[in-house]
């Protein structure tokens, strides 16, 4: 099938995708625009989560697509940030959701699962029946969390016994599975563990009264001598160089993301000046108008060219940390330019969710923010481009 072109993608860059692929998207997009899209603005003012919807997630059969353990062609970079893109152009919340279960806690069980871990849990997890959250920011801490982490683990026998506490963990209300990484206090190595919904000592607490991602259900975790069962511990995450190798696979989804939500800003916003009048004449006709317009499609242009060759780079093995962290920072940046020209050029209208844009400048806030802070991020590229590191 031929995809319908998106407005915001001026030099086509989604005819890149082949046949399949382009199918696959189209079919996800269809579902974006039905079910998910409508509902969007009325979910974020609850802060509710639209759980009927899982299912159809699931029956999509894009969430268990990298993984051999799940049925299906294994995808290309390409698609997978594609699908992120269009996910994010539809909503933000609902991506990262959807970015938490298949990125971050498939991916780590994934990578770091052993063969049985995977077989036991990735199937259902790809069906969807089982959702996963991602549980490594900690209340005092964030960007230290490489040499701040205080959630503990200790051998028991054939168990292992977690104290601490997360936060910001994005399904952590509801979630089957949560990988919880904790440090060793054996070796002082973090390593990652299956926590199953119910688990005794697992206490989690929704945050309240955010103003982004509101129909994202974050949680604070509380761990208090949780017991989890050796065959629960990731048998391949022995150090946070593993924790490492996920959160760059991941920044680059985000980066997608960031995309989509330029892609939807533009949208919105060159809709609205074709069809806003003032002075006797739409709004498009002014040429501050159209500067605007233009100042967020060369911003979208050249962060979707970004992670076009971001994927290209990650299929042939090439792709470093300084790619995935250039690319979070920028785009992200880029984002947060592109959505506040879309609310200036609505003006009053534009923060009000009636309009479209106002979620979508709030969402931006988060996604500038998580997987990495600009300024971490930075220092990553800086590392790579001088050859000396300026972490403290």
């Amino acid at each position: 099938m031929s995809l319908d072109p998106i407005p915001g993608d001026l030099y086509h860059m989604q005819e890149l995708l082949d046949g399949r692929e382009q199918e696959i998207v189209g079919r996800v997009r269809a579902f974006l625009d039905a079910k998910v899209a409508p509902i969007a603005d009325a979910q974020w003012a609850r802060a509710e989560f639209p759980f009927d919807l899982v299912p159809e997630y699931g029956e999509l059969g894009v969430a268990g697509l990298p993984y051999e353990e799940c049925p299906g062609e294994p995808p290309s970079s390409l698609l997978t940030g594609f699908l992120a893109l269009e996910m994010a152009r539809a909503d933000p919340s609902m991506a990262t959701f959807f970015g938490v279960h298949t990125g971050l806690a498939m991916g780590s069980i994934g990578r770091c699962g052993s063969a049985e871990q995977r077989e036991r849990w990735l199937p259902a997890m790809g069906r969807m029946e089982r959702i996963g959250a991602f549980a490594l920011t900690e209340p005092g801490g964030g960007s230290d969390v490489a040499l701040g982490l205080r959630t503990t683990a200790r051998r028991d026998g054939d168990s292992w016994v977690l104290n601490g506490a997360k936060r910001w963990i994005g399904n952590g209300t509801f979630a089957d599975l949560i990988v919880v990484w904790a440090r060793d206090e054996a070796d002082d190595q973090v390593k990652g563990f299956v926590v199953e919904k119910g688990t005794p000592g697992l206490t989690a607490t929704l945050i309240q009264n955010k103003i982004a991602l509101r129909t994202v259900q974050n949680a604070d975790l509380a761990f208090e001598d949780c017991r989890v069962p050796e065959a629960n511990r990731l048998a391949g995450a022995e150090s946070f160089r593993d924790t490492a190798a996920i959160l760059r696979r991941t920044r680059s989804g985000v980066a997608w993301q960031a995309v989509g939500v330029m892609l939807a800003a533009y949208e919105i916003a060159r809709d609205y000046a074709v069809e806003r009048e003032q002075f006797g004449r739409p709004i498009a006709k002014f040429q501050l108008v159209q500067d605007l317009l233009v100042r967020m499609l060369g911003d979208a242009t050249a962060s979707l060219g970004m992670v076009v060759r971001l994927a290209q780079l990650q299929d042939q093995g090439l792709y470093r940390d300084e790619h995935s962290a250039l690319a979070k920072a920028y785009c992200t940046t880029r984002m947060r330019e592109t959505v506040g020209w879309a609310r200036e050029l609505m003006a009053g209208n534009g923060i009000v969710l009636d309009y479209g844009i106002g979620r979508f400048v709030a969402d931006a806030e988060a996604l500038y923010s998580y997987e990495g802070t600009r300024e971490i991020n930075t220092l990553i590229v800086g590392r790579a481009a001088t050859g000396m590191g300026a972490f403290v």
